[in-house]
């Protein structure tokens, strides 16, 4: 089992940037594919991006290639999103998440393991 906290949300202008960091429990977390997901209210939770057990072979929501970067640090049991160019439309619950399946699923409810969010709010 595994455990997430999130950290990096806040408040930043159109075009601004912010990193948010997804610290995990457990000393098999090497062996979890982990990705983020965003939620706005009365929606579903929304695809952002995913990374393999390696850190290799990142997946990209459409909406966030080229501006979002996903990463993670094994040894230190943490993941990272980078967001740049951050638009009011990437205002939304940030969540990390983690699966213990070999491939980078893109659905939330491929994922067993969730954090409490952070909220980023991208005022324009």
């Amino acid at each position: 089992q595994v455990q997430l906290v999130e950290s990096g949300g806040g408040l930043v202008q159109a075009g601004g940037s912010l990193r948010l960091s997804c610290a995990a429990s457990g000393r098999t977390y090497s062996t979890y594919t982990m990705g983020w997901f965003r939620q706005i209210p009365g929606k579903e939770r929304e695809f952002v991006a995913a990374i393999s057990r390696s850190g290799g072979s990142p997946d990209y929501a459409d909406s966030v290639k080229g501006r979002f970067s996903i990463s993670r640090a094994n040894a230190a049991n943490t993941v990272h999103l980078q967001m740049n160019n951050l638009r009011p439309e990437d205002t939304a619950v940030y969540y990390c998440a983690a699966t213990g399946t070999y491939s980078i699923p893109t659905r939330a409810r491929d994922y067993n393991y969730w954090g409490q969010g952070t909220q980023v709010t991208v005022s324009s």
